[in-house]
């Protein structure tokens, strides 16, 4: 498939996806979403990936959907079961990190985007926007699912309710997203967080993914379980012995998420 709304490339171990749609923001369209999905299909498909990339081309990262899209209609619960839904179960069940690099405004199904990754870091002229409430609609993409287990009730109906505009350093303060990075920082700092991820050891990441996410709706007794049960498959694997060979002899592990 080629792509006009997005660019992907696979880089050695690495996936970098990037919404290419700058003159509206990188704004959605059912057009991007189809890109999308294949773009996620062949991270999925492709071995030897270990680490996946999101951002946004131009001043933004993501304005949300595209109102102006001649594909859009009036039923809006169809286009988030055949768009949006599927997007963020596809980047939570990646077996390896997703993290997204917020270069401007993130606002609406573009924020929650965000919020379905891993790891979140913003430039410090970056923002973030739940502008639902304007239109008479709800978060959706996830929003009302993740905004109050990562800022708390309270949070999640100012951010919803009211639709104010928070700073990248807000969400940062707030444990919305993971860090706020002086912009002249930025590039360098996103490369150093995904050289360090696809260096990992990539079986352990994706394990304690799955369960970190799964706590949410567990008992500690049904996470302890987990635990056991990932730690019993990851004793088995091949960073595992690499990892403790290197701390014996004092040096750096090479893993290579076997």
């Amino acid at each position: 498939m080629s792509y006009e709304n997005i660019l992907f490339q696979i880089d050695g171990a690495v996936a970098r996806l990037t919404l290419n749609r700058p003159e509206k923001l990188n704004s959605f369209t059912a057009a991007m979403h189809r890109e999308l999905r294949d773009a996620l299909a062949q991270v999925t498909r492709e071995s030897g990936m270990r680490c996946l990339l999101i951002t946004g081309a131009g001043r933004g990262f993501c304005a949300g959907q595209d109102l102006a899209d001649p594909e859009v209609t009036d039923d809006l619960g169809a286009t988030v079961e055949r768009d949006y839904a599927p997007l963020v179960r596809s980047i939570r069940a990646l077996p390896l990190p997703v993290v997204c690099a917020v270069n401007g405004v993130a606002a609406g199904a573009g924020a929650n985007l965000a919020l379905a990754c891993d790891i979140v870091i913003a430039k410090q002229s970056a923002s973030f926007l739940e502008p639902f409430c304007k239109l008479g609609l709800i978060p959706d993409t996830g929003g009302t699912y993740f905004l109050p287990r990562l800022v708390g009730t309270a949070r999640a109906m100012g951010l919803a309710m009211l639709g104010e505009k928070i700073s990248a350093q807000q969400a940062a303060d707030w444990g919305l997203i993971w860090k706020c990075l002086p912009d002249e920082n930025f590039s360098a700092e996103v490369e150093a967080l995904v050289a360090q991820l696809a260096a990992a050891p990539t079986l352990g990441l994706a394990k304690m993914k799955q369960a970190i996410y799964a706590s949410a709706n567990a008992t500690l007794d049904q996470q302890l379980v987990a635990e056991a049960d990932a730690m019993r498959e990851m004793g088995r694997s091949r960073d595992f012995r690499e990892g403790v060979e290197a701390f014996l002899n004092k040096r750096a592990p090479v893993f290579r998420g076997e």
